[in-house]
């Protein structure tokens, strides 16, 4: 489990899957950057350390192990800016509490969801843009770069953590 941190921010960027497209990666980037955010989670399926190394920007960033991300030096990579929090991640931020897990397991982002710890369960992994709020718990998946099962387009979402207002952006036009 990684480690707890609580940066002061209230604007979330939260994203997934974008599986070593640049093209959606700087988009991500992009939109992240114009909204404001303080920081940013990638729910995992980075895949290479390159296609991490745009996410360093001036925000705090924060990633979980997909189940693509085999090349080991990702974390490495990712450390050398950001906290890589290994295969889930308990973060503290503008006061509410988020669990980051890739989502590979059902069972287990329902069990996240459903422990009632949380404020918020990002995770990734079908693809699919998902938000559902169940008694009191939010669960966010920001889609990933499309596939033939899911044929959706990845968003950014940007979460307040204030209002709980979110904004999603497409990253494929």
């Amino acid at each position: 489990m990684g480690r707890g941190v609580e940066p002061a921010s209230m604007r979330v960027g939260i994203v997934s899957d974008t599986h070593d497209n640049l093209d959606v990666v700087e988009r991500a980037v992009e939109v992240l950057e114009s909204a404001g955010v303080g920081t940013v989670i990638h729910c995992g399926d980075i895949v290479a350390p390159f296609s991490a190394a745009p996410f360093d920007g001036a925000w705090d960033f924060f990633a979980v192990r997909g189940n693509n991300d085999g090349e080991w030096a990702l974390a490495d990579a990712v450390d050398d800016f950001g906290t890589y929090l290994g295969e889930m991640g308990e973060l503290t931020l503008g006061g509410a509490a988020f669990a980051v897990y890739h989502g590979t397991s059902g069972p287990l982002v329902d069990a996240l969801v459903e422990c009632g710890r949380y404020d918020y369960v990002c995770h990734g992994h079908t693809h699919e843009y998902a938000h559902e709020e169940r008694d009191g718990t939010v669960r966010l998946n920001p889609g990933g770069i499309p596939f033939e099962a899911a044929p959706e387009t990845p968003y950014a979402v940007v979460l307040d953590t204030e209002s709980g207002e979110l904004e999603r952006t497409p990253l494929i036009e």
